[in-house]
């Protein structure tokens, strides 16, 4: 079961979070290569208001990629089987490899373009289809743990991205195009490794009625003798849907057993997108520079926060069987309510004492543990637990393609929301973390150690007024 999450987590989430990290490392060299391109290509110099264009396409193509992803992840682990989308989604990851490694010594700036849309759209496809495979091969007692493989994966993904985009490793001039072609080897690791583990078995079953391939799964994944206790829930979930085909994402809207499962995914996936944890990392760089870091030496601090979110996962992974969801999901936006409040100060009063500029730099962590302990990593594995087998890919469609959305918006206009409100910014994020706690505090319910169906069950009455 370790190896599995391992073997799904290095070309899915782990994907996701080393993308978003290394394209921050070579900016100053991809405005060059722009520059140089178009002066060679048309004659003149390139437009200073043109060039910040070009670079945001760069930059925001990905989440435009990472949002198709996420439309047709669901669809392919119901066509494909949750292993065969994941394996076939490597191609694209390799695709996109090759087109970003290439467009320097061509001189085609279009194919980079072409290569960060090409592996968000491999992002999106993980995203959706991972915590699709590891739910439902875990068992009930060990789901929470092992969904967290998708957070620890994609968190380890951003602190790998931050250490090979240091100038000393790939992010200096000469590679920068090594740097970002680089995401070819973990989806050659996973071509190597995911085709050893055996499909989802709830897949198996209830999606392709093949009875005697999921109990040979269930046998690799829990051992011949615990086996037994899994393929009966399975068995059981296979009756309750009574040859039901898997649901269309629009079809969930229409649906009245599962109204608030959905209201709980929008909620928690915009929560999670619109919690300030994008404001953090804004505002990193000014924080460091007031508690008098040098310039030179900020992208080693920096690498603090990619620890701090990989050290929260690993913590959560740890925590979620034992504590359950609801505890360190809730106890989670409360404390970043409480950092968001302490940031608001200590921004607005920086200049007042020399120790203020610490109180933000520990405020900046504290509220980036607390985002890894709860927000950042249960958000994903509740989307797992709220839904019975016929719906669960649609509510990842749906799910990922909202926080997509949200990602992309927030890339669009928060530096305008940001040079609006400065430091108060933090009031808001203050506001949403509350109402967010709130909501999950009244409406979901506890998933630990409980099956899909019982956990439907819990829902019944919400969505339909009665016991």
């Amino acid at each position: 079961l370790f190896l599995a999450v391992c073997a799904v987590g290095i070309g899915g989430t782990f994907q996701y979070g080393y993308n978003v990290s290394i394209i921050n490392a070579p900016t100053q060299h991809i405005h060059r290569f722009l520059n140089e391109t178009w002066t060679s290509r048309y004659q003149k110099e390139l437009n200073p208001d043109l060039l910040t264009f070009l670079w945001s396409v760069i930059a925001s193509v990905f989440s435009l990629g990472g949002l198709c992803g996420a439309l047709i992840g669901g669809s392919m682990a119901i066509r494909l089987g949750r292993k065969g989308a994941l394996l076939m989604n490597n191609i694209i990851a390799i695709l996109a490899s090759i087109l970003m490694g290439i467009s320097f010594p061509t001189g085609l700036f279009e194919l980079l373009i072409a290569g960060r849309f090409l592996i968000g759209i491999n992002s999106g496809i993980g995203i959706c289809v991972q915590p699709l495979y590891i739910g439902e091969v875990a068992p009930k007692h060990l789901r929470g743990g092992m969904a967290m493989g998708s957070s620890i994966f994609l968190t380890g993904g951003i602190l790998t991205g931050q250490i090979i985009g240091l100038r000393e490793l790939l992010g200096g001039e000469k590679y920068w195009p090594v740097l970002l072609s680089s995401s070819c080897f973990p989806a050659f690791a996973q071509l190597l490794f995911l085709p050893w583990f055996p499909e989802s078995p709830r897949y198996l079953l209830i999606d392709r009625g093949d009875e005697l391939s999921c109990a040979k799964a269930l046998k690799r994944f829990h051992g011949s003798s615990e086996y037994r206790r899994e393929m009966e829930d399975i068995q059981r979930e296979c009756s309750a849907l009574d040859g039901e085909k898997p649901k269309k994402p629009w079809q969930l809207f229409t649906d009245r057993g599962v109204r608030w499962q959905l209201i709980s995914v929008i909620v928690m996936t915009m929560g999670q997108q619109l919690s300030g944890i994008n404001a953090i990392y804004f505002y990193a760089t000014y924080i460091f520079e007031q508690a008098g870091i040098s310039a030179e030496k900020i992208p080693y601090v920096t690498l603090g926060t990619g620890a701090c979110e990989c050290l929260t996962a690993l913590t959560c992974g740890l925590l979620i069987d034992y504590a359950g969801r609801r505890y360190l999901i809730i106890g989670g936006y409360l404390l970043m309510t409480l950092w968001s409040m302490v940031l608001t100060f200590s921004l607005t009063y920086q200049e007042l004492y020399s120790w203020v500029p610490y109180v933000s730099m520990t405020s900046l962590f504290a509220f980036i543990l607390s985002f890894g302990l709860g927000p950042g990593g249960i958000t994903n594995t509740l989307i797992a637990e709220l839904f019975i087998q016929s719906s669960r890919p649609a509510a990842y469609m749906i799910g990922g393609t909202i926080s997509w959305l949200s990602f992309f918006t927030i890339g669009m206009l928060y530096v305008y929301f940001q040079n609006g409100l400065k430091q108060y910014c933090f009031l808001v994020f203050l506001v949403e973390c509350s109402l967010v706690a709130a909501f999950i505090f009244l409406v979901i319910p506890e998933t630990k150690n409980k099956s899909f169906l019982e956990i439907k069950k819990e829902y019944h009455k919400l969505n339909f007024g009665r016991n």
